[in-house]
């Protein structure tokens, strides 16, 4: 993000990806276009931190100062430092304007199966709400260690494979959502080999 003679850098908090992260950056840009260039610091998403931003001399790398509060914003001039207001409020359309952060939802299952364990049941209802027209969606099969990888590895995909089935049969447009299976690379729950771990078989899915 270049103003004038500045540059701002993002530098994030624990979602460094996440939608705030974005729609900060964005922000930026947009803040850009107005009387001088401007920069602004949103809230975390979901509660993390709001990181920082610093703003850099193009010429010589120095840095100017920061925004490290959330919810502000500083006016880039000539050479001197950054000084940090509270964002104004007339930005509130350019924010209600971005994204909202994803919904992971997670499934458990039967050991050795694609069998949704019975107390996910609830979980499933509430990715059915959460699904609408224009949702993009990803579902990802785990497995715990019990077994082969190989084996794992087919599992997992097919545990995906069946809650994608199971929301197509209900109406819902995820026919062409992706779906990939990890099997045991990714536990939830550290194990050695071999053993038997409920919250590590599991599907995961995200609606953005």
């Amino acid at each position: 993000m270049r103003g004038a003679a500045t540059l701002a850098r993002l530098t994030l908090g624990a979602r460094a990806l996440g939608a705030r992260a974005l729609g900060a950056a964005a922000l930026a840009a947009a803040l850009a276009g107005c009387a001088g260039p401007q920069v602004a610091l949103l809230d975390g998403e979901g509660g993390a931190p709001a990181g920082a931003v610093a703003v850099l001399d193009p010429a010589t790398g120095a840095e100017r100062g920061q925004l490290a509060e959330a919810n502000t914003e500083a006016r880039l001039r000539g050479g001197g430092g950054v000084r940090a207001r509270p964002l104004k409020a007339d930005y509130g359309a350019l924010l209600a304007a971005m994204p909202a952060p994803p919904q992971v939802f997670t499934l458990y299952f039967v050991e050795g199966t694609t069998e949704l364990a019975p107390d996910s049941l609830p979980t499933l209802e509430a990715l059915r709400r959460a699904i609408g027209p224009t949702s993009e969606v990803q579902i990802t099969g785990h497995t715990d260690t019990t077994g082969d990888p190989a084996s794992n590895d087919r599992l997992s995909l097919d545990r995906a494979v069946e809650v994608r089935s199971a929301l197509v049969a209900d109406g819902l447009p995820v026919g062409s959502a992706k779906v990939t299976g990890r099997g045991q690379r990714e536990l939830k729950v550290k194990t050695g080999p071999g053993v038997s771990e409920p919250a590590n078989r599991r599907v995961e899915v995200i609606v953005r």
